[in-house]
């Protein structure tokens, strides 16, 4: 049974500071505990539907909840970079588009997703429940993105979504480099679109016709990451 100072540990953990403190996140579901058990350490598991209730961090509890310990990853070597793609964030702040961009990540076999200043942290309840247990395959970064980006190697190919970049579906993209997904409201900032080498956009069916402003980032992430692997 769960003590008062256990139910107020789990739910500090919703909160950034906490989590940072204690090295800990919650997890909950069925789903993503299971993921997560086969490659984070687990320090807590609620399996009771009703204790569960009382401390889940969710809306809507879903009868089971871990917690698990806060993994932390070396960065992307040179060799990796130049052997694969890598996500990086600038800015995305909403953490459903994060927790979505890592499973995908996960799904086109993307093992580095680089997160920006300003962007959603990757352990907050709502990421994680996003992911759908996909952080236990694929590593998440905090950097300052200008400084990792302008740390790469010369020759190495950064991406990033503009609307006056080359059409995506006539480019044959590589196998290897950064794709730059942007902020939610302003797209790639300034100080990073200096650094983009290939400026791609993904035009809207048929071009011209009025249509919605821009796509949501984690589905411009979705056709920019199905669009590397099927020119492989």
């Amino acid at each position: 049974m769960l003590s008062k100072a256990d139910i107020k540990f789990i739910r500090s953990l919703e909160y950034r500071k906490y989590r940072q403190a204690a090295g800990a996140f919650v997890a909950e579901g069925p789903k993503t505990v299971g993921e997560l058990s086969k490659h984070l350490h687990l320090r807590m598991l609620v399996d009771d539907a009703e204790e569960a209730e009382r401390c889940s961090l969710q809306r809507s509890p879903q009868g089971i909840l871990g917690v698990f310990d806060i993994p932390h990853h070396e960065l992307p070597t040179e060799d990796e970079i130049r052997r694969n793609i890598i996500l990086a964030l600038d800015g995305v702040q909403d953490p459903g588009n994060v927790g979505t961009i890592i499973r995908l990540a996960d799904w086109f076999g993307i093992e580095h997703v680089m997160l920006g200043t300003g962007s959603a942290d990757a352990f907050a309840p709502k990421t994680v429940q996003a992911t759908m247990g996909a952080l236990a395959r694929v590593k998440t970064h905090e950097v300052d993105l200008r400084e990792w980006l302008r740390s790469l190697p010369a020759d190495t190919n950064i991406y990033g979504t503009f609307l006056d970049g080359k059409d995506i579906y006539g480019r044959t993209l590589g196998n290897s480099g950064v794709i730059v997904m942007g902020n939610e409201g302003r797209g790639i900032s300034d100080e990073i679109a200096t650094l983009v080498t290939d400026r791609l956009f993904i035009p809207p069916y048929p071009l011209g016709r009025e249509t919605s402003e821009s796509l949501n980032v984690a589905i411009a992430t979705a056709i920019t990451c199905a669009e590397f692997r099927r020119t492989k």
